[in-house]
């Protein structure tokens, strides 16, 4: 599943760095800092145009992802503050004005977040059971039940996709199956409905939540794929499989912006399942036992909890078990619920700074 080639935003957006107008007059622009250069939020970076020696431009216009953010008189450098700028790629235009003449030069910088993520610490606090036939995708919480996506195909090792309800103690109260063609993939409630999406079908689909009636379906073009989603009781989070998360209006469905995620060294690629707790997202990373924290303004990682050890033997009680996936918060209780595909348990854990 999800054998998806991940396209480093980074190496295609750095092709651009350097290009100039076309209509160039000669006055040889460049810009530095270098394309690619990373910097962590909260520091300064300092651009500068420069350009033919005897040049006395009227101006030096400068652009950060086509928003002018400085005009000068002269060659002095600009300095940019990033902390307060979304993490990510950041394109940067130098115009040079010369008697009704410009030329126009480019780069872009990668701003990562400004620190290392805490290392967060878990105790389990009760196991309880999970379906096995569940290759969970998404995993919701709500007046003591929970709201599980299964995904899969009817004809692929998976299985077919369906949504259920089930007990803390892994009981099945409510199922219904999805098109035995369609993967389905991350869920979220929206008030008294639930929306759930598909890996690659471009497809969302929104049910009752009280009797799993299909009410209808949407288009989603929204990323690459779909994968995760989450509410934040405003909009909904969905990610794509690199490291985007993408938001969505809850009634329409449709793009509001997105963040990109990175920690202080680069991209986090393949976030997965994800779950909105005290004003952060929570996020599977796929293919990995680990769950990042991120902060849905900026998508910066804060923190990150290493859950390799809570089960390393899984596959000897269902050798169909799969990586970890699947974060369920009861807010009230201040529960944390997480588990994985195939799977034969669901965990409580306590962590300490969030429950």
């Amino acid at each position: 599943m999800k054998l998806t080639t991940i396209l480093t935003i980074a190496a295609i957006t750095a092709t651009i760095a350097g290009c100039k107008d076309k209509a160039g007059n000669g006055f040889n622009v460049t810009i530095s800092p270098d394309a690619g250069t990373t910097f962590n939020a909260g520091k300064d970076v300092v651009v500068k145009a420069g350009y033919t020696a005897d040049l006395n431009p009227d101006s030096v216009v400068y652009l950060l992802d086509s928003t002018r953010i400085a005009a000068k008189k002269d060659s002095s450098a600009l300095t940019l503050t990033t902390d307060t700028l979304k993490l990510g790629i950041k394109n940067l235009t130098a115009k040079v004005y010369k008697g009704g003449k410009h030329e126009d030069a480019s780069t872009n910088v990668v701003v990562l977040a400004a620190k290392a993520p805490q290392q967060l610490t878990y105790q389990v606090v009760a196991t309880f059971a999970h379906d096995t036939a569940s290759y969970t995708e998404g995993l919701v919480y709500r007046d003591g039940f929970l709201y599980e996506s299964d995904g899969g195909r009817a004809a692929d090792p998976e299985g077919q996709s369906s949504l259920r309800k089930t007990t803390v103690q892994g009981k099945v109260l409510q199922k219904v199956d999805i098109d035995p063609k369609i993967f389905a993939e991350g869920i979220s409630l929206v008030g008294n409905k639930i929306v759930q999406l598909t890996w690659t079908e471009k497809i969302g689909y929104v049910y009752d939540v009280n009797t799993f009636k299909l009410l209808s379906t949407f288009t989603n073009n929204v990323g690459v794929e779909g994968w995760g989603m989450t509410f934040d009781g405003n909009k909904l989070y969905m990610d794509d499989s690199t490291n985007r998360i993408w938001f969505l209006n809850k009634d329409t469905y449709q793009q509001a912006g997105y963040i990109d995620v990175y920690d202080d060294k680069g991209p986090i690629n393949q976030i997965n399942e994800l779950e909105f707790i005290n004003g952060k997202i929570f996020a599977n990373v796929y293919q990995k036992d680990v769950i990042v924290v991120i902060d849905p303004k900026t998508g910066a990682v804060e923190q990150t909890l290493d859950l390799a050890k809570i089960y390393p033997d899984r596959t000897q009680h269902n050798p169909d078990a799969d990586v970890l996936n699947g974060i369920a918060w009861e807010a009230a209780g201040k529960r944390l619920f997480v588990t994985g595909k195939k799977w034969d348990k669901l965990f409580q854990i306590k962590v300490p700074g969030v429950n």
